[in-house]
């Protein structure tokens, strides 16, 4: 695999545009107070209570995703360029859908194959025929970005069904700014703090027609119990809506009423974290006990907007995701801003016999995989594991596609004994409303702890950094002024 590229050094020693300050901080300061300020930061993480639990984990224990303390810096002509990029990806992923559940018009040109969405296990045929409101099925997008030199930005994975992680984008901003003020000070960083009001705007806007006055948005969580409930207590505490289980809420005459002290209450747009399958056990899973009865019917009734629309985990599946490029020039008629990491679907006998022939070399995923599980890293494999998805393969090619071992961007990071490179993706949210489509300048970075890992999914062990915006260029003399700053403060320490 080739050398990875650094996002602060390049491929040399020097300092690339936007990390000027960053490095000045790191050579001024000593390892000793970046691991006091790291243990400050967990400390502060603890007191808010940022947590998130994994599945199957034995002692099933909640813990913290580390953070680490050293910024992730884009420049602002990098983010501009990325942000048109996700503006058309996700214009693309709400024209698809609206066409697999309408006309089909993609699937009679022969663009993406029929069984790929008939078949799928996240398309619902419950939503056919729908017309929601201006066409809007992905409100809420987190598409996963990786990076391999100065201008190059690949799609990892589109995630259109309930993106996680916003809240730590928002923790990580807020906790930076409070152990390294004078750092953030010197920089012109765009903000991510308005997100709840863009957010909650964004939801508002997709209100259907039929809602009265003001809408009322609530947040819909399976749960205490749930891996994600922080984020989902947090969300609804930073929109000023209520956080409601689905025993909170009934549907009487198609309308979605929430239970309150004052009796019941319209609900209008409900912002769901409840997988489609557990939302109305009328419709899906019978024995589901986290959803509402009648939901579905108040949904198609057009009484209440769920957000993300049933149904759109479609669009975020693996093997969908690589014919992503055709589905851009299709809809929009232009080139896709943002490519796709080269994918071979072992569906196809061609991409399948190449896969077979060269698995050490590559990355293999199921199609309907998530959080780093259900995956072949070919490069870190032993020839035991490789053997093991080498039958797998064999067995149901259609469940995987497969992806060349990219050598992701690397960044500084404080690993306990010093700074030292790690590799990193980015997730950028992107809300899509009435009023068309804003994406949170930075999003959220995650890291790869481990040396040489290219796993950065926080279940794995992966951590979380704060990703700044900035303007450029940084003088020469705001440098220096700085490192003077520096200086002085550590002549001070005791």
């Amino acid at each position: 695999m080739a050398k990875a590229f650094d996002e602060m050094t390049a491929l040399g020693d020097g300092c690339r545009s936007g990390y000027e300050l960053v490095q000045a901080w790191l050579a001024a300061t000593p390892a000793e107070t970046l691991r006091q300020r790291q243990q400050e930061a967990e400390l502060l993480f603890r007191r808010i209570g940022i947590t998130f639990a994994v599945y199957g984990d034995a002692e099933g224990e909640e813990r913290l995703i580390p953070f680490d303390i050293v910024p992730r810096v884009l420049t602002r002509p990098e983010w501009q360029r990325l942000s048109k990029g996700l503006e058309q990806r996700v214009n693309a992923l709400n024209m698809f859908l609206k066409d697999i559940y309408g006309k089909g018009e993609v699937l009679k040109a022969g663009v993406v194959p029929e069984d790929l969405v008939y078949r799928n296990p996240y398309f619902r045929p419950e939503m056919q025929g729908m017309q929601l409101p201006h066409d809007i099925y992905v409100m809420i997008a987190g598409i996963d970005i990786v990076r391999v030199d100065a201008d190059t930005f690949y799609v990892l994975e589109d995630n259109a069904r309930t993106p996680s992680g916003v809240s730590y984008m928002l923790e990580n901003r807020e906790v930076m700014m409070r152990l390294f003020p004078d750092l953030c000070a010197r920089h012109r960083i765009a903000p991510v703090e308005n997100y709840a009001d863009e957010l909650l705007a964004t939801l508002k806007s997709v209100a259907p027609g039929s809602a009265p006055g003001e809408p009322t948005v609530a947040v819909l969580t399976p749960g205490a119990f749930n891996s994600a409930y922080y984020e989902h207590s947090f969300l609804a505490d930073k929109l000023g809506v209520e956080l409601v289980e689905g025993r909170d809420l009934f549907v009487r005459e198609n309308i979605v009423y929430m239970r309150t002290t004052e009796g019941p209450k319209r609900l209008d747009v409900i912002y769901r974290r409840v997988d489609d399958d557990f939302i109305d056990p009328l419709a899906f899973r019978p024995d589901s006990v986290l959803g509402v009865p009648g939901l579905l019917s108040a949904y198609r009734a057009g009484n209440v907007t769920l957000a993300n629309a049933v149904g759109t985990g479609c669009a975020d599946d693996k093997a969908v995701y690589s014919y992503m490029p055709e589905i851009v020039r299709f809809y929009t008629g232009a080139e896709p801003i943002l490519s796709n990491v080269p994918t071979w679907r072992c569906r196809e006998p061609d991409a399948l016999k190449y896969v077979l022939e060269h698995l050490p070399e590559l990355v293999v995923k199921e199609v309907d995989g998530s959080g780093g599980y259900g995956m072949l890293v070919g490069p870190k494999a032993d020839s035991a594991t490789i053997e093991n998805f080498r039958q797998k393969l064999i067995r149901d090619p259609s469940k995987f596609i497969a992806q060349p071992t990219l050598a992701l961007s690397t960044v500084p990071t404080f690993v306990g004994e010093g700074v030292a490179p790690r590799h990193v993706d980015l997730r950028p949210y992107v809300l899509t409303g009435a009023d068309g489509v804003k994406t949170v300048p930075g999003g959220l970075t995650r890291v790869a702890l481990k040396e040489g890992s290219l796993v950065v999914n926080s279940s794995q062990g992966g951590g979380t950094k704060d990703t700044w915006v900035v303007d450029v260029p940084i003088t020469d003399a705001a440098i220096m002024q700085f490192q003077q700053q520096q200086q002085q403060q550590s002549r001070h320490r005791p």
